[in-house]
């Protein structure tokens, strides 16, 4: 850890100048602050609860000045104290460090700071000033100094604007400015944002887990902006303009192919981003249709398969080519895929097998036993009109998480009028997204807590109930989670014509293991978590066969982290070094977002919510149950945003690679 020369964090402020280096000094636990990439130490590091400095030669002048730079250009311009405050302080702090009178003195500067801190409307106006605040008010005799010292030296860095929804987003989608183009009346502009990102914006307004929603700084007020929505509203009204966005940002630089293993979301995501670079791309798909789990494992009453296909269409309207009903290990191979001269292999398996509870009489040849995975896949083919054979009552579905909401749901849509959901802990411990909890119970889902099976029932090859055993809860575990054990004869039979074990997912094959690709234990691709490369050259994956069951957003991001990486091997024969990857990784490592609070008055103000179809109704029917809000209801929403950014900066000793963003 570098040793730190001053600062102020949180309030406290940390004076070690002229301290020996071996004297115990105050340093905050820090992590990964030694050097921002190999040999280039950071100097200095400036943020939104305070700075830090490691390197008492550095220029804190200039170091400010580069930072409200930034703020400047990031205001929005909608409350004066902001718009204004950012751009004076800035010019004062510019005259200073080349050496000229400034129109403002210190004094002025700080009254400036305090105003901004106390009176600005959003994020960026109320935490920009903060840090040359408590700079000013600790350690004026260095600005003093370096202002009379005349003009400053060159300090390389970086600056980086962030917020709490964008750093929980596994896609880091940049919330706050798509939801400000929404409040503008601008939706086809917000579409762009989310485009940079990922293709399947209709897909994810409507099965995102909402990870950039639990991090809403809105939930310490009432309840979190409801990003999902918006990003619904804008692709739903903005669908058509997508092709136009993506199609203007095509730019025809490499002449290499590449070929890509699976049409699912990890797939399509990495496709996409290559074919916007100008790559040739290949998609090689086992089954008859894109879409991979979002197609077999998301029934249509959540996500309807038009809406699907049109963005997966995205691949071939962009001018690559969909290759179905080809499977690694069956039709190719990888060498048969670098012969055929591809450069590069992206690998986007899924999870399309079901793990098993194993308990004694469980059978996967048993008639009415089904795995999770596996009954959706009926339920697709029900509703394609494929098999249409009736399914067996009762129904008991054995799991926590999505996919069991999935199965329950899609249980009483196939006519089954006896649902039972059993999870060994309890309600709030469930895995599974709180709203599709509260749709199966409204729709008559019956949910058996701290229940777990201890045996499959069957006779003659027939499903005929599952023996359960009801479990109490213990004292916590390391990580806080309460831990359960079965009491002793509380053992029951729940009667059933169809079990199903929705508990876990695994790689389907065994293709992916073949030619130099190295498995971990869970029988998962091993790949470098920075840059998604397998243990073969050339060969990277991402999504669920390197992740393990995953969330679409994941494999999506997984995707263009692949596809920024092919990208640079095939130019460079490396992958470059990704400065805001650094720095984002800088900021989890230590919590920065973590500390936050509202501090600003904030109106309490409910949230605007998905019109849906009565439970009545729609349990007996696969259409989709919720609709897209109005533009008016949009605006609404937009308008609770906070703008929560946040601005950090890193002064280092020398210039940051240049790289993917």
């Amino acid at each position: 850890m570098a040793r730190l020369a001053y600062g102020v964090w949180d309030g406290k402020v940390h004076d070690n100048r002229g301290k020996p280096p071996g004297i115990a000094t105050e340093i905050p636990d820090l992590k990964g602050f030694d050097v921002f990439n190999a040999d280039n130490p950071i100097r200095a590091f400036l943020g939104d609860r305070g700075f830090f400095v490691f390197d008492p030669r550095v220029h804190l002048i200039d170091a400010f000045w580069r930072y409200m730079n930034k703020a400047a250009d990031e205001s929005c311009g909608k409350c004066t104290p902001c718009r204004i405050g950012t751009l004076l302080v800035r010019d004062a702090l510019a005259d200073l460090r080349q050496g000229a009178a400034a129109d403002y003195d210190f004094d002025t500067i700080q009254s400036l700071c305090r105003q901004m801190a106390d009176t600005s409307l959003c994020g960026v106006g109320q935490t920009c000033a903060k840090a040359l605040l408590a700079a000013l008010e600790h350690f004026r005799d260095i600005f003093e100094a370096e202002a009379a010292a005349g003009p400053a030296p060159a300090q390389p860095g970086l600056e980086y604007v962030t917020a709490p929804c964008v750093e929980a987003c596994p896609s880091k989608i940049d919330v706050p400015r798509y939801i400000d183009y929404i409040r503008d009346g601008k939706p086809e502009y917000a579409l762009g944002v989310i485009l940079q990102k990922y293709p399947m914006a209709a897909t994810c307004g409507r099965v995102c887990v909402r990870f950039c929603e639990m991090a809403c700084r809105r939930n310490m007020v009432d309840d979190a902006v409801g990003i999902k929505t918006l990003k619904r509203y804008v692709a739903d009204h903005q669908l058509g303009q997508a092709l136009r966005f993506t199609k203007d940002l095509v730019t025809l630089e490499a002449d290499a192919r590449v070929a890509v293993v699976g049409a699912g979301p990890a797939g399509i995501s990495c496709a996409y981003h290559l074919l916007l670079h100008g790559y040739e791309v290949d998609i090689f798909e086992t089954r008859d249709e894109a879409g991979g789990m979002a197609s077999i494992g998301i029934p249509s009453y959540r996500l309807p398969k038009s809406v699907l296909k049109s963005e997966t269409d995205t691949i071939t309207t962009l001018g690559g080519r969909l290759l179905y009903n080809q499977t690694l290990g069956v039709d190719f191979t990888l060498d048969d895929l670098f012969a055929r001269g591809y450069s590069s292999v992206f690998l986007g398996l899924g999870c399309q097998e079901g793990a098993l509870m194993g308990v004694p009489g469980e059978d996967v040849k048993l008639k009415g036993y089904e795995t999770g995975i596996g009954f959706l896949l009926k339920v697709h083919d029900h509703i394609a009109g494929i098999d249409t054979s009736p399914l067996s009552d009762p129904v008991v579905v054995v799991g926590g998480g999505n996919v069991a909401m999935d199965c329950v749901r899609s249980a009483l849509r196939m006519g089954a009028r006896s649902v039972h959901l059993l999870y060994r802990r309890g309600k709030a411990d469930m895995p599974a997204d709180h709203e599709e909890v509260a749709a199966a119970e409204a729709e008559g889902v019956q949910f058996h807590f701290l229940t777990n099976p201890a045996r499959v029932v069957s006779e003659n090859g027939v499903v005929t109930g599952v023996e359960v055993v009801e479990m109490r809860q213990t004292e916590p575990d390391e990580k806080g989670r309460r831990k359960v054990e079965p009491i002793p004869g509380s053992e029951r039979i729940i009667p059933c014509h169809t079990l199903i074990a929705a508990i876990g997912q695994q790689v389907s094959g065994g293709g992916a293991c073949a030619d130099g690709i190295a498995m971990s234990k869970w029988h998962w691709v091993q790949v470098d978590s920075s840059t998604l490369a397998t243990s073969r050259p050339g060969v990277f994956a991402g999504g669920d066969c390197s992740l393990g069951p995953s969330t679409l957003i994941h494999a999506m991001a997984n995707g263009l982290k692949a596809a920024r990486s092919i990208d640079d091997w095939i130019r460079f024969g490396r992958v470059r070094f990704f400065p805001r990857s650094r720095m984002r990784k800088l900021l989890n490592d230590n919590k920065m977002l973590a500390a936050d609070c509202v501090e600003a008055p904030i109106r309490f103000e409910y949230r605007v919510h998905h019109p849906e179809i009565d439970p009545e109704v729609r349990k007996n029917m696969f259409e989709e149950v919720e609709g897209t809000i109005s533009a008016e209801q949009a605006y609404h929403e937009a308008k609770r945003c906070m703008r929560c950014y946040r601005l950090y900066s890193v002064v280092t000793e020398l210039p940051i690679p240049e790289g993917a963003i």
